[in-house]
């Protein structure tokens, strides 16, 4: 207990992490201003209170009134966006989040700041017509405000989105500068200020670029649908239907974790605020049944971070991955999406089962399951989310379909007095989607400064080169590293910027081994290919989350559990096997992206990965339906691997040795139950 309460010292936690009891809103507020930088704000008051609700109401208004139509330009647009998210954080994010800094008030520089970043936003709009006629040529003033908008962009993503992205962009800002300097294929011509800035904010290459233009339009818009179902008690409805389902089954709280994470997982696109809010009534549950504090968590961890790939509302990434690939829809990045994410729930909740009948876990008793009858009289709740899947379906544009989602959410609302949103709701539904937004635009436009130095410099294509070399143009090697970068990247930086920098430098080694090598202009790269690759970094990018040394979901699941940050990290890892396995699959096999597939393709692939998924669970946990040893763990293992590697022939061989063991293990399975009944006498 020492060592646990060295992770929580003066933490309001502290009294309660070790009985078991859920976390109030301030104490799940905390773990969130620790874990998550975008829920590190300010507490603010007075007349300052007043003008972030107004900016961030205003923000929502101006969204929604450009998706509804396409009254302004791309630059315009996605400026007012830049300016609205960058004045609105230097208010709202301190520039040091120290313990006993004033959290109240914002300090004058903060508003110079601010002001800054509006005469950014607006400078495109004042001025539109006279940059489109000298496009090319900068200014003295332009390069004033160019530099600004880039130095703004910045501290804008350091305080709100965490320090590594901003030092990631900052090195891609040198590599610019001083590219002839640079050893062999790295090495550029350089670009002098002048050209830098007007790439970076007088294009469409730089901040102004794809990323921020999905804040401004899919992201931003599917954020606002989020907030809205929360308003309506969604979350809470969540965790009751879960119960419901889940709660009586063998250790009942865990696969409870299990399917109320995935659900949130269509509303929060954050691993640690998914954490934080399912796992404060998760957790403990787990606890007091007989779960480890460690094992709690992990599970906690892992099912939170999968929220990110559950269609069809997945992280923001997968929206930008729509832009980057071009020419595929969302609801094709979604589709592809939904056997690996039913595999990566599926391993989760297999792994629960046998931990629960290795310790001899029970479900919850009956007192603690709410209604079932009153529970699931609200599935109607769950109708905006079937309506996305069908609008999405149905060929309806992307930002059509969740604006469509709103308004159905808004009539959802009305078909009992507990869920009916007011105007009062509706109104604080547009701030809170707003707030949440705040990171995303940052984030992107971050991002963006990365994209345009390296569309400028070629550095993509060069790197790509350089990693396949280094692989010895091995697809295999090739992917290990690639899986490398993302999961380094990731731990230092969100998933959106994550996947623009890995899908710009890294996704490129892979296509261009898919493509036999065949890769640069005007060769066409196949739908399949590209999908698969930027899936591969996609995946890697969010189970970052879970992956130690820093493990932001695991920690935040820590501290709600008492458990052991690291240890709780490599649980939530081992819990999470299968995406660590599923992502190379789908690049050997895009059966299990549904893609250029027979049905019965699909359907063999996914049954061969389930009863994979069996096998590598029960040698993970060392239970199948007795205890194993650890040579049998290493075989179940290895066939459950044979059954998951997309071949016919290892199919065979794996569902050979699969009868084979689940038959020693059903024989000698009394036998154990007996040796057991007789130690006990």
């Amino acid at each position: 207990m020492a060592n646990n309460k060295k992770h929580h010292e003066g933490s309001l936690i502290d009294s309660q992490v070790d009985h078991g009891e859920q976390l109030t809103e301030e104490q799940q507020l905390e773990l969130l201003q620790k874990y998550d930088p975008e829920s590190n704000t300010r507490n603010l008051s007075g007349i300052f209170k007043v003008i972030v609700f107004a900016g961030l109401l205003l923000f929502s208004l101006f969204q929604l009134y450009t998706s509804i139509g396409t009254p302004f330009t791309a630059y315009i647009q996605r400026s007012i966006h830049l300016g609205f998210a960058l004045s609105l954080i230097f208010l709202l994010f301190p520039a040091v989040k120290k313990p006993g800094v004033k959290r109240n008030k914002v300090p004058f520089y903060d508003v110079i700041l601010s002001l800054l970043s509006v005469a950014v936003g607006l400078y495109w709009p004042l001025f539109y017509t006279d940059l489109v006629y000298r496009v090319g040529r900068v200014s003295e003033m332009d390069l004033i405000i160019g530099i600004l908008a880039v130095l703004l962009t910045l501290e804008a993503a350091r305080r709100a989105v965490g320090l590594p992205i901003t030092i990631i962009s900052a090195v891609f800002l040198v590599y610019a500068f001083f590219g002839p300097y640079f050893p062999g294929f790295l090495a550029h011509r350089g670009q002098d200020i002048k050209n830098l800035i007007q790439l970076l904010f007088f294009t469409t290459d730089g901040i102004l670029g794809t990323p921020i233009s999905v804040s401004a339009t899919f992201i931003f818009v599917f954020l606002l649908f989020g907030a809205f179902l929360v308003k309506t008690g969604v979350g809470n409805y969540f965790n009751d239907l879960a119960i419901v389902l889940a709660g009586r089954l063998t250790g009942g709280p865990a696969k409870v974790a299990i399917f109320s994470s995935a659900l949130q997982g269509t509303i929060s696109g954050s691993s640690v605020a998914n954490v934080v809010g399912s796992g404060s009534y998760t957790i403990p549950m787990m606890k007091k049944l007989g779960y480890r504090k460690e094992f709690a968590g992990g599970v906690e961890a892992a099912a939170s971070t999968g929220g990110q790939i559950m269609p069809p509302i997945m992280g923001a990434a997968a929206f930008l991955m729509v832009e980057f690939i071009g020419g595929v829809t969302y609801w094709e990045i979604a589709k592809a999406a939904a056997i690996p994410a039913l595999l990566y729930f599926t391993g989760i909740w297999i792994m629960t089962h046998f931990e629960a009948k290795r310790v001899g876990l029970q479900g919850m008793s009956p007192d603690q399951i709410p209604d079932r009858k009153a529970t699931l009289k609200k599935i109607y709740l769950l109708l905006p989310i079937l309506g996305i899947i069908l609008f999405l379906l149905f060929g309806i544009p992307t930002m059509k379909a969740a604006l469509l989602g709103i308004v159905l959410t808004l009539v959802v609302s009305f078909f009992d007095k507990s869920t009916r949103l007011g105007f009062k709701d509706i109104i604080m539904a547009l701030v809170d989607g707003a707030r949440t937004a705040l990171a995303v635009a940052a984030a992107t436009a971050c991002a963006g400064i990365i994209v345009g130095v390296v569309v400028k410099t070629g550095l993509g294509l060069s790197l790509a080169n350089g990693l396949v070399s280094a692989a010895g143009g091995n697809i295999l090697l090739t992917l290990i590293f690639t899986m490398l970068a993302a999961i380094i990247l990731g731990m230092g930086s969100p998933t959106t910027a994550n996947y623009v920098i890995t899908s710009t430098i890294a996704a490129p080694a892979i296509i261009l081994l898919l493509m036999g090598g065949e890769m640069g202009p005007g060769v066409a790269v196949p739908v399949v290919v590209a999908i698969s690759a930027h899936m591969f970094v996609f995946y890697f990018g969010i189970i970052a989350d879970i992956t130690p040394p820093v493990a932001l979901a695991a920690f935040a699941a820590s501290g709600i559990s008492g458990g052991d940050p690291i240890k709780t990290g490599f649980t939530s890892a081992k819990l999470a096997i299968a995406a660590f396995i599923i992502p190379y699959m789908f690049v050997f096999n895009p059966a299990l992206l549904m893609i250029d597939s027979s049905l019965f393709e699909i359907i063999w692939v996914t049954f061969t990965a389930i009863v994979g998924m069996i096998a590598i669970g029960a040698g993970m946990i060392g239970f199948w339906y007795r205890k194993c040893n650890w040579i049998e763990r290493v075989i179940i293992a290895g066939t459950g691997l044979l059954l998951i590697y997309p071949e016919t022939l290892t199919d065979i061989i794996g569902l050979s040795l699969f009868t084979v063991l689940l038959l020693i293990q059903l024989k000698t399975k009394d036998k154990n139950d007996k040796n057991k009944v007789a130690v006990a006498s």
